[in-house]
């Protein structure tokens, strides 16, 4: 049976390269990149290196870049530690905190545990291809709002929303900017000055590196209180021993991606591009999200008269890896908040699948999966009470 893996917005494999890069500091070269004898300094020499490669990915100093255990604590550095710096700082009227109701668990629930501590929250809609009007979100700033947070591109739908022109107005009325660009990152050209950003989180293993490993880029100037207290590591905002191997294998993804970007736009493109083409070919199949303003390796459907969770156990019956949506909620049985934003009823909501492609992915690939979703719609369909009716 063919296998083809179509969840790379879930996770990726490590890149051969990376892999190589990461292996000696397992073994040979082991130490504690704050001891101050030769291992040491080998092991810190390697952090900063990767440092500066993580730094050039997005066009920042290297200093601006700490390391984190993933995109999610990098969420939460940035918005906690902006929040709690302002706490007492701040008058309690009027929403303090802006973000859209599409975001990622790890900045939604962060936001959540922060009402409950008493700060508040603007959750705002997002357009019904996923995309938030930046007219709409300036409009809705308080005098005490201090802190934006729009993820870049979108897990679900992939959306990518309108970033520089949400940082202008950011700038504007001297607000910090975060954004969750886990998604976003070695996908789009991001450029933090130009897209005016404070605040940048990103995640390893999205971008063909190791799980367990992300950075937060914060601009220069802008300051955040630790959550993690211990040995100062990371500018004093995260105290822990560092994941040497792993850091390493995060600068090497990041080269890789800054040097593989434009071959790999182009590519993943044309893919999706075909798979898109081939999939709408079935009846009353839909795409969800921006038909071009999203990211290169996603295409969210949904499918009339079927349940999505039965559509993916056929798909891995042939060998297809898919999702629903976002990996980190896939289990539960509630229906995506993503497409509710978007304006879907429950019903419709469940007939939806997401599949996002990657670099080893095929032409042949494409077609399989396009075949295979062609005749599984229809026999789902023949038992199908919501399609028959």
């Amino acid at each position: 049976m063919k296998h083809v893996f179509m969840d790379y917005s879930s996770t990726s494999y490590v890149d051969e390269d990376v892999l190589k890069e990461m292996l000696p500091y397992f073994t040979k070269d082991f130490g504690n990149p704050s001891s101050i004898h030769e291992y040491g300094r080998t092991a810190n020499d390697a952090v900063d290196h990767a440092r500066s490669q993580v730094a050039s990915l997005l066009n920042c100093n290297p200093n601006e870049i700490i390391f984190t255990a993933g995109g999610t604590e990098a969420d939460n550095i940035a918005i906690k530690g902006a929040a709690y710096l302002k706490r007492d700082k701040i008058d309690r009227k009027g929403p303090h905190i802006i973000t859209t109701d599409i975001e990622h668990p790890a900045v939604l629930e962060t936001c959540k545990q922060l009402e409950k501590e008493g700060f508040e929250v603007l959750y705002m809609g997002v357009e019904a291809d996923g995309i938030l009007d930046p007219a709409a979100l300036e409009k809705a700033l308080s005098p005490n709002t201090f802190l934006l947070s729009v993820m870049y591109a979108n897990n679900e739908v992939g959306a990518i929303q309108p970033i520089p022109e949400i940082g202008k107005i950011a700038q504007k009325h001297g607000i910090v900017f975060h954004t969750d660009a886990v998604q976003a990152v070695a996908k789009t050209p991001i450029d933090v000055r130009n897209d005016n950003l404070d605040l940048l989180a990103l995640s390893s293993h999205k971008m063909y590196g190791p799980k367990g490993i992300g950075a937060l880029y914060i601009k220069k100037g802008v300051k955040l209180q630790p959550l993690i207290h211990g040995g100062g590591h990371e500018q004093g905002l995260r105290s822990s021993t560092l994941n040497v191997p792993g850091i390493v294998g995060l600068g090497k993804a990041c080269e890789l991606a800054k040097k593989r970007l434009p071959d790999d736009m182009k590519y993943l493109q044309n893919l999706r591009d075909r798979l898109i083409s081939n999939v709408l070919k079935i009846e009353e199949s839909y795409l969800n999200g921006h038909p071009t303003k999203r990211l290169v390796n996603n295409a969210h459907f949904r499918f009339t008269g079927i349940e999505g969770e039965s559509l993916l156990l056929a798909l891995d019956a042939k060998g297809i890896a898919a999702s629903t949506g976002s990996a980190c909620s896939s289990k539960k049985l509630q229906g995506s908040h993503v497409l509710k934003a978007i304006g879907l009823d429950p019903e419709t909501s469940h007939g939806s699948i997401r599949l996002s492609i990657g670099r080893t992915t095929t032409e042949d690939d494409i077609d399989y999966v396009s075949n295979a979703l062609i005749e599984i719609v229809d026999k789902l369909r023949q038992i199908s009470p919501m399609w028959n009716r």
